[in-house]
């Protein structure tokens, strides 16, 4: 191996690992020892951004402290779209918050990108439209009355404006040097996926207005759909993702199926360039890879939860435990609802 090629192998070892921690942002939301993002000083300050993102935080101040709401609705619903899976989105409190578990190019890191560039435009875009940002405010190109006869009105949520400032700042990292590597194309690719989640669910919401509550007049106006069902349509998209890899189309370097018998993927797919690993065992070589063993497993199911799979053939062990339920509620006028405590015994499973 020559000393050129020796050179090659380490600049593209530095940028994956470069462009594999372009999450390092989400750590975001375990700064619990820093309050509001207030001022200049308070952003070189704030651990997992690059000088880019400082430079952003610097000049959009009051735009960061609904970055960091976002940075934590993320990591929220990343762990309830795999709860019952081995892998749960643990997260550390070092950087990155997932541990290596994302610095590998699979589904579960596609999942990772996408969710967390959704969630960034889902926060500042409902930080616009809650008043709280002096940069913007409602969706003021939504007005006049629709094909459909009612009246736009209202405040539209300003999703435009939430889509743009997620790409300014989630991807300038991969924005950069060696932006044409896979891995950054991969990135890329599902971040944009992810903010796609919300605008191809864009609701129409209206309210009446007339006697007796008629409709005489309908007011509307554009919202975002709940987080939870933008976590959904990425799960699905998690579920169906493309293995892909680059080639050279045209003059451009693009990401193919790997399989050239499967169909192209589209926008709003998640793409990734390697297998995942099992996730059965805990690798201490590799930081949040904490294994299945203790984890509560469902002995009835054949799905992913179910003992069989979750416990990665090893068994598992059954104990009783004693919860507390609320039971034999009863509303008292006014205006208050009392209930018993009532014990019950159930089985646990865990994973041996």
């Amino acid at each position: 191996m020559n000393a050129e090629h020796v050179l090659r192998c380490l600049l593209m070892l530095c940028f994956a690992l470069f462009s594999a921690n372009a999450s390092n942002w989400l750590y975001l939301a375990k700064l619990t020892s820093v309050g509001s993002i207030a001022n200049e000083e308070t952003c070189e300050r704030l651990r997992g951004l690059i000088q880019r993102q400082v430079q952003i935080c610097k000049r959009s101040i009051e735009v960061m402290d609904a970055v960091r709401r976002g940075a934590q609705l993320a990591i929220d619903e990343c762990q309830f779209q795999f709860r019952n899976r081995r892998w749960n989105c643990s997260t550390l409190e070092s950087m990155p918050v997932f541990g290596k578990v994302v610095t590998q190019g699979t589904r579960e890191a596609a999942f990772v990108y996408a969710i967390s560039a959704a969630s960034v435009a889902f926060a500042v875009t409902r930080a616009c439209s809650s008043g709280e940002l002096e940069k913007c405010g409602c969706d003021r190109t939504v007005h006049g009355v629709s094909p459909e006869g009612f009246q736009w009105s209202g405040c539209s949520d300003n999703i435009a404006y939430g889509v743009a400032f997620s790409q300014s700042f989630v991807d300038v990292r991969e924005r950069g040097k060696g932006q044409s590597s896979s891995r950054a194309l991969m990135n890329l690719h599902n971040n944009e996926a992810g903010r796609k989640a919300i605008l191809s669910h864009m609701r129409v919401e209206c309210k009446c207005h007339g006697v007796s509550g008629s409709c005489e007049v309908k007011t509307c106006w554009r919202a975002m759909p709940p987080f939870r069902k933008v976590g959904n349509v990425i799960k699905e998209k998690f579920d169906g993702a493309t293995e892909v890899e680059q080639r050279k189309v045209g003059t451009a370097k693009a990401l193919v199926p790997r399989n050239s018998q499967f169909k192209p993927h589209t926008d709003e797919d998640l793409v990734y360039l390697e297998p995942s690993p099992d996730f059965c065992d805990r690798d201490p070589r590799t930081p949040g890879m904490l294994g299945t063993v203790g984890r509560q497993c469902n002995r009835t199911s054949k799905a992913i939860d179910g003992c069989e799979l979750m416990c990665c053939g090893r068994g598992f062990q059954t104990e009783e435990v004693q919860l507390v339920d609320r039971c034999s509620c009863k509303f008292h006028w006014c205006c208050y609802v009392k209930c018993k405590q009532c014990p019950k015994t159930v089985e646990m499973h865990t994973c041996r």
